[in-house]
């Protein structure tokens, strides 16, 4: 008894989440009053390549946006409501979201932190750009000392044990 009542509680909350996300996706990707701008990946590391989807845009138009230079925006079939264009993150793009603004027949149209940009690490570097601080070579200064300090008691201990 106690058993189905779980499994009802717990399929009854499956579906309330399961017909709530696709509203919440929806939402997300439409603009009020406006045509529809998708870009993809939403996510990007520099250098990576966005593909602009934009509705209500039939004989074209371009892209712009801070991260990546302007975009032309070709129609993806004859007669068609939607235009598509392949964007390129600049190398130099600073980490962060970014808007995108569409102009296609005499329009302009933005989306609001339609994309984000990841910031990278410097590899060579071991992940650091700036160097250690201070405070970060007296902690791990004092870390190596506390763990052969604890090694070599360790290691005397172990010694005496076996003269016995």
């Amino acid at each position: 008894m106690r058993k189905s009542r779980a499994l009802a509680s717990a399929g009854a909350a499956v579906a309330v989440l399961g017909l709530a996300a696709p509203v919440a996706v929806a939402d997300g990707d439409q603009i009020p009053g406006s045509s529809n701008i998708v870009v993809l990946p939403s996510v990007i590391a520099r250098g990576g390549q966005l593909a602009i989807t934009v509705d209500g845009c039939p004989h074209g138009g371009h892209a712009a946006s801070d991260a990546f230079p302007r975009t032309e925006l070709r129609p993806l079939h004859e007669g068609g409501d939607t235009a598509k264009g392949i964007a390129t993150v600049d190398f130099d793009a600073r980490a962060g979201s970014y808007d995108i603004t569409v102009h296609c027949s005499g329009q302009s149209l933005t989306r609001p932190a339609a994309f984000t940009v990841l910031g990278g690490v410097r590899g060579g570097l071991g992940g650091s750009t700036d160097g250690a601080t201070p405070a970060d070579i007296a902690i791990g200064s004092g870390l190596v000392t506390a763990a052969v300090t604890a090694g070599g008691v360790f290691w005397m201990r172990r010694r005496a044990e076996k003269q016995i």
